[in-house]
């Protein structure tokens, strides 16, 4: 029978059509060319090739298998096409799950633009809450998550990707659109909207009304930042919130102000502890990191 070293002998001298272009091509030296065709021969008990005015000639036995050993070299060249694509990150998969206001926003966008240069990798986005992002990692349902602190879990490794802080979103015809920063005191007149109790940002909105020494009528509480932004909009009040979204996905009819004293926070890249980073994984959160640099959310 012919082992894989004999195909890709016989398979090179028939692409080159000689011993010495055969040598050439697969970087050995001629006698070992010929010293593994006359094993091959030997092993199959026919002749491959005949000599003919100093140049080898397939016989027809040759010509027979020639087809079956070229398929089976274009499947190695084609895993070898893959592996390169792999380790170049063109090709493969990446899953990622973030908190709704980052797959939303920034997110898409990095992904889309990551995608233009690597058509070829397929990609599952999932938009949830925080913990259900973290749930996602430690399930090893993703590649990696991208949730808001704090994160506490031993089963995953967490790196900051950026910090950040709430503001006020109001209707562009709002009396306060001409401050470019608004200090909590000053809302106290005004309805406001902002997170439910649960949500992690809740207690630090409380507590600077607290500081302030205020307690303005919370009018309206949401689980999200777009239903703060958009109730907003539509003029129910000053959303305090993640404001984000309003730049990344354009929203109209609305503007953002820093709020004095700043209430802060951090987006993490949370990791299944210890599994491997795959290439398109690191060249994603490369990326990422490139466009909130950047300035492109």
């Amino acid at each position: 029978m012919m082992t894989l070293r004999h195909m890709e002998v016989f398979h090179a001298i028939m692409v080159t059509g000689s011993v010495t272009g055969a040598a050439r091509l697969l970087n050995v030296t001629q006698p070992a060319i010929s010293a593994v065709l006359k094993h091959a021969e030997s092993r199959l008990n026919m002749k491959l090739f005949l000599r003919c005015g100093g140049r080898l000639q397939p016989t027809e036995e040759a010509h027979a298998i020639f087809p079956d050993v070229a398929a089976i070299f274009g499947r190695v060249h084609a895993v070898g096409r893959l592996a390169q694509d792999l380790v170049g990150g063109r090709l493969g998969t990446l899953s990622v799950a973030a908190a709704f206001p980052i797959a939303n926003g920034y997110l898409a966008k990095a992904m889309a633009s990551f995608l233009v240069e690597r058509p070829h990798v397929r990609c599952t986005l999932q938009s949830l809450t925080s913990p259900q992002v973290l749930d996602r990692v430690i399930n090893r349902e993703v590649e990696m998550g991208l949730a808001h602190e704090p994160i506490v879990s031993s089963a995953v490794d967490t790196q900051e990707l950026m910090s950040w802080s709430l503001a006020c979103v109001m209707p562009d015809d709002h009396p306060l659109v001409e401050r470019d920063e608004i200090n909590v005191a000053e809302l106290e007149p005004y309805p406001i909207i902002t997170y439910q109790p649960q949500i992690v940002f809740r207690p630090f909105v409380d507590r600077a009304f607290s500081q302030a020494g205020i307690a303005p009528v919370i009018a309206i509480q949401v689980s999200i930042a777009l239903t703060g932004i958009m109730l907003a909009r539509f003029g129910a009040g000053v959303a305090i919130v993640d404001p984000q979204l309003v730049d990344s996905m354009g929203i109209p009819g609305v503007v953002v102000r820093k709020l004095r004293p700043r209430i802060e926070a951090k987006t993490l890249i949370i990791q299944p502890k210890d599994a491997p980073r795959s290439i398109i994984v690191n060249d994603f959160v490369d990326h990422l990191r490139k466009v909130i640099r950047d300035g492109e959310i």
